[in-house]
């Protein structure tokens, strides 16, 4: 049985991608100047998705070509309104103190819009066990954790030692637990660290018969911590007026396609070896001649791109009704995108966010204070 922890909202929370890790494309595959991760191009894809009424966007992070998420998500805060800001954070990266304190700028910058993508990939160059790697970032979990709800740090893991007798210079505009922490992995021991630490477990596309299968599989984890998490999904979207417009863009896509280069492309990412890309492969494997492993989801994206490697397809009533068969199981957060990106983001944005209720998870769990809060970068008295 799955148990999200927001299963009494009617909402979504609505996101769109951020591609500053060289990721969009008019055709997949075919590299387009004009599409290039530039600040100015990333950053007039996350201003529409504000101006839009999206509720999150994601800033990935890999090591290629494209921008460092924290230095990109710092840069384009001041320029949003609404929206808040999924960053991804390679956990290793930084020292914890200073992650949280990289953490608590941003999110005052934000006045609490910020949420943390958590992933334990290798660092570049690193070769660490599965079991070191989720370890750290436990840890890293942990160390945040104090930060932002007790008055000193005293930590004495594995891979960190520390003590430190004040969080002042960490504290976050958050109050409540600090920023939501979103996690994706697949593997026995992510999903157990997911269960104990996180807020919302991220799955890429597969099979609903599947996907529910990871949910019972979180609720499971989860209840072992007595606790309650709740489900995102992370898909690319094609939707025109017509289906038979949207399968159309979906093969245009793919159509200048080499398959070398695609295999190229799939190999590069940080995350390329890990159990979540070969689940992906996987889905490819079972779907039919035209790509598609169940009505309106279809695996071509995966053909030239590593993780996340499926889009729904389809007209504006097929997405909204496949978009609410994930909510009524229980899904809650969803972060599309397209290619490219500006113009698929316009375009769900006119056809399908209309007929969605759209919410925001850090107000719904009650992150956010009505004002100002008295810390050190907020109202805070200076010492």
């Amino acid at each position: 049985m799955i148990k999200p922890k927001s299963a009494h909202l009617t909402g979504s929370e609505i996101s769109w991608f951020a591609p500053i890790c060289s990721d969009d494309y008019e055709y997949l595959g075919v590299p387009d100047n004009r599409l290039k991760s530039t600040f100015a191009h990333t950053a007039e894809i996350v201003q529409s998705a504000d101006q839009l009424g999206y509720r999150n966007i994601l800033c990935p992070s890999s090591y290629q070509v494209g921008q460092d998420t924290w230095t990109f998500a710092s840069a384009v805060a001041p320029l949003t309104t609404q929206i808040n800001l999924l960053a991804a954070i390679r956990t290793g990266e930084l020292w914890p103190p200073m992650l949280a304190r990289s953490i608590a700028t941003l999110d005052h910058i934000l006045n609490g819009r910020l949420t943390i993508n958590i992933i334990s990939s290798n660092l570049p160059g690193e070769t660490l066990s599965s079991e070191a790697r989720y370890q750290r970032s436990r840890e890293v979990i942990e160390i945040l954790k104090q930060a932002w709800t007790q008055d000193h740090i005293d930590y004495a893991g594995e891979h960190y030692q520390i003590q430190l007798d004040t969080t002042d210079p960490v504290r976050p505009y958050q109050q409540n637990g600090g920023p939501l922490l979103y996690f994706g992995g697949y593997s026995p021991l992510g999903k157990d660290l997911c269960a104990e630490h996180c807020d919302v477990y991220l799955m890429w596309p597969d099979t609903e018969e599947n996907l529910r299968g990871h949910m019972e599989d979180l609720t499971e984890r989860a209840d072992t911590y007595d606790r309650t998490i709740d489900y995102g999904l992370r898909v690319h979207v094609i939707v025109r007026e017509t289906e038979d417009a949207a399968r159309a863009h979906a093969r245009k896509l793919v159509s200048r396609l080499d398959e070398q280069f695609g295999t190229e492309i799939r190999n590069r990412a940080q995350d390329a070896k890990t159990l979540g890309v070969a689940l992906q492969a996987q889905a490819r494997e079972r779907s039919d001649d035209e790509g598609y492993v169940e009505p309106h989801l279809w695996t071509g994206v995966g053909r030239a791109r590593s993780g996340c490697g499926a889009a729904l397809v389809g007209n504006p009533d097929q997405i909204a009704a496949k978009i609410q068969r994930y909510m009524d199981m229980g899904i809650r957060s969803f972060i599309f995108s397209g290619y490219p990106h500006l113009d698929e983001c316009k375009l769900f944005a006119r056809y399908v966010l209309p007929q969605l209720e759209t919410i925001s998870l850090p107000v719904e769990y009650g992150r956010i204070p009505t004002q100002t809060p008295p810390t050190p970068l907020g109202v805070g008295e200076r010492r």
